[in-house]
């Protein structure tokens, strides 16, 4: 019978949680980009602590990713129970476009910028693009998607949308409301309605 590996401390357990945490709330707002070394001061504790438990940043992101598409995946299961599949699909649509927006680094896995899902986590990705299949065939059997969509352009466009909504929503990259005069964002452009 092979060696069980021994359960850890319970400093190093708090430790492993704690990185974790930060690792997942640092890979949300910011992205893939951040180093180990940054996720290590933010938990306070140091980069060996950090690369004992995760001895790469892409094991680190794997832990947290599995986590996020079995999030999403469990999801799923109330919208293929749902009785109208074509507002079903959309309203999952939306919920993944939704979670992106307040997770950066789910949208860099699942667009494949700087971690490969289908090679890290495979049985995650290959369960998440199956519901998304399911929800999609179903939305197009009832005449609510064109039949010609796939579920690998679903899966881009849905990434585009999490992009774009994140874009959006940075103050630098928004657009001015055409409905608002110039250097008036708080009146509206006589004889529009805003």
């Amino acid at each position: 019978m092979p060696d069980q590996p021994r359960p850890l401390r319970a400093d190093a357990a708090r430790n492993r949680a704690r990185v974790l945490e930060v690792a997942y709330e640092t890979f949300a707002e910011e992205g893939l980009a951040v180093p180990i070394d940054e996720i290590a001061r933010r938990a306070g504790v140091g980069a060996g602590t950090v690369y004992r438990h995760f001895p790469t940043k892409e094991a680190l992101f794997e832990a947290i990713a599995s986590n996020r598409v079995h999030h999403l995946i469990d999801r799923a299961a109330a919208f293929t129970e749902a009785e109208e599949p074509g507002g079903a699909f959309f309203a999952y649509l939306a919920l993944l476009v939704d979670e992106g927006k307040a997770d950066q680094g789910l949208v860099d896995a699942l667009a494949g910028i700087g971690f490969d899902i289908a090679a890290a986590i495979p049985d995650a990705e290959k369960q998440f693009m199956a519901v998304l299949e399911d929800l999609l065939t179903r939305a197009q059997r009832a005449g609510a998607v064109r039949a010609d969509i796939g579920v690998r352009d679903v899966k881009a466009l849905m990434v585009g949308c999490q992009a774009m909504q994140r874009y959006s929503d940075d103050p630098d990259h928004r657009q001015p409301d055409p409905r608002r005069g110039p250097g008036r964002p708080d009146r509206p452009v006589a004889g529009r309605q805003g």
